[in-house]
């Protein structure tokens, strides 16, 4: 056999030899896509002290990356189908180390977001990308393992991206937490061109221009929308970005059923395995991620620990996914996927629910249970409905499947942050002001009322302030954690609430025996 993997998957007389090794380039791969949102996370509190970042700012430093990541995915998964899948995976990840060195050197808001929106185009074609070659690369036969740890993976960077993040800043500015990424994604280039087989779609015809256009301004306004809306109010440029995406989804849909060789076969969303995947897909991530992203910062502001105290402290959560991982690898192929993941979203909802019972004399025994249930009930639900998913779509269109399943992904994960975090800030605003509203000056209590970060740090100034001094520090500190446990508590009521009806939605679509 060469050293370098030259053969395209379509000529190899039978299964691809190195091929659990080019999965191993292909999960680490889309390793680093989920650590640079899961890292920015714990450094989120640094960056918002040296660059003097506002709620506004600091919400499009995270999202910066995802609006280019959601709205390309599917037109550069075609992409990749029509030229090389392998091809596209190199170039993403030059394109995503390019975007890190950036994001490492920068020293305002403004050209962090812009960095971030570069590994966002990055991550756009890496994702389709690991998903389109393992399909590939893989017999039928060993596939469901393989996209079971794909899905393990994502799980794993949940819990490693604030890991490795909590480590670097003991020692380094938060400029390191981009840099991490360039080592890894540049051996995992080399490691491609070694380990991981060529592949492209065999007689794809010509891209369909318009279709993908459209679905890259339907899902760009439409998350661009989701994260302006809910935190910022429904102004101008949220209410014309909702307007444009509804017109974008009606004119794609009519475009898609009248093309010949449509981006996408919207037809698919007629069949049931399909619909009730990627909506399984969605809310999951909704509920999960939206979940993960507050009680994130409950350990840091309200417990105290530091980020990599944090990190290590999520670590059950990934342990769990790959528990849940390995007992969907048996139970899915006796029970169907239609059990498995319904099981799944109920054992996701309950550790939403579980964040209920978050107070003022809560500890991180109180978080153990609900990230140990959210973890194994990703590694249980989420690998069948992908495996479903892809297993729909013929060879000549594994990109586009990938980028649609990593699109219901984002979206989700998007939608979580954006409706629950500003529940989250809403509830916590309310109860703040109720409590310290009479006691501050009103540019003090602006910036209380802005997050629990800021108002640590009006605590910081009213414990030197003669006006003020260390008691009422303590008070301020006191109302502004009281007020944060009770928003988490009420956060994930809702959250769960949305989750329980997602799992009754998802049961009730999929077919009663579908297998994965």
């Amino acid at each position: 056999m060469p050293l370098l993997a030259t053969t395209p998957t379509d000529r190899m007389p039978g299964p691809y030899p190195r091929r659990w090794w080019a999965l191993l380039v292909l999960c680490l791969s889309l390793l680093i896509v989920v650590m640079a949102n899961t890292a920015l996370i714990v450094a989120a509190p640094d960056m918002t002290r040296d660059l003097g970042l506002d709620s506004s700012r600091l919400q499009w430093v995270i999202d910066g990356y995802t609006v280019p990541y959601a709205a390309l995915m599917l037109v550069l998964g075609a992409v990749g189908d029509k030229y090389s899948r392998r091809g596209g995976l190199v170039a993403g990840l030059l394109v995503f180390a390019a975007g890190s060195v950036l994001g490492s050197q920068v020293h305002s808001a403004n050209a962090v977001i812009a960095a971030r929106a570069v590994m966002g185009v990055g991550a756009a074609v890496i994702m389709p990308a690991t998903l389109s070659l393992l399909v590939a690369t893989f017999p039928r036969s060993e596939r469901a393992r393989a996209v079971t740890a794909w899905t393990a993976t994502s799980g794993l960077a949940i819990a490693v991206g604030p890991l490795v993040a909590g480590w670097l800043l003991r020692d380094h500015a938060w400029g390191a937490t981009f840099l991490i990424n360039v080592p890894v994604a540049l051996a995992a280039v080399v490691a491609a061109l070694f380990l991981v087989p060529p592949s492209r779609a065999a007689g794809r015809g010509r891209l369909d221009l318009v279709g993908g256009l459209l679905s890259i301004v339907t899902v760009g306004c439409l998350v661009y929308a989701i994260i302006e809306s809910p935190h910022f109010g429904w102004g101008t440029g949220p209410v014309t970005a909702a307007v444009v995406a509804g017109a974008g989804l009606v004119a794609f849909l009519l475009w898609e059923v009248r093309h010949p060789r449509p981006i996408v076969n919207v037809r698919l969303f007629r069949d049931r395995a399909f619909s009730g995947s990627m909506l399984a897909v969605l809310l999951f991530f909704l509920g999960t991620f939206g979940a993960i992203y507050y009680a994130t910062q409950h350990l840091q502001f309200v417990l105290g620990y530091a980020p990599l105290a944090t990190g290590v402290r999520l670590l059950p959560l990934a342990g769990a996914v790959f528990a849940g991982a390995a007992l969907t690898g048996v139970l899915t192929p006796r029970l169907g996927t239609k059990v498995t993941v319904s099981a799944g979203m109920a054992i996701g909802t309950a550790g939403v629910l579980l964040l209920t019972r978050i107070g003022d004399g809560s500890t991180y025994t109180d978080f153990l249970a609900p990230f140990l249930l959210l973890g194994f009930a990703i590694g249980l639900s989420v690998s069948p409905c992908t495996d479903t998913i892809m297993g729909l779509f013929p060879e000549s269109e594994l990109g586009v499947g990938g980028g649609l399943n990593d699109t219901a992904l984002e979206l989700g994960g998007s939608l979580g942050i954006a409706i629950l975090g500003s529940l989250l800030a809403t509830t916590y605003r309310d109860k703040l002001t109720s409590a310290v509203g009479r006691q501050l000056p009103p540019e003090a209590l602006h910036t209380a009322r802005d997050s629990v970060g800021g108002a640590l740090a009006v605590a910081e100034k009213v414990a030197a302030s003669p006006a003020g001094g260390p008691a009422q520090a303590r008070q301020l500190v006191a109302a502004a954690h009281h007020s944060f446990a009770q928003a988490v508590a009420h956060t994930s009521l809702i959250g769960g609430i949305v989750m329980a009806v997602g799992t009754v939605a998802v049961a009730l679509i999929l077919p009663r025996r579908l297998k994965a």
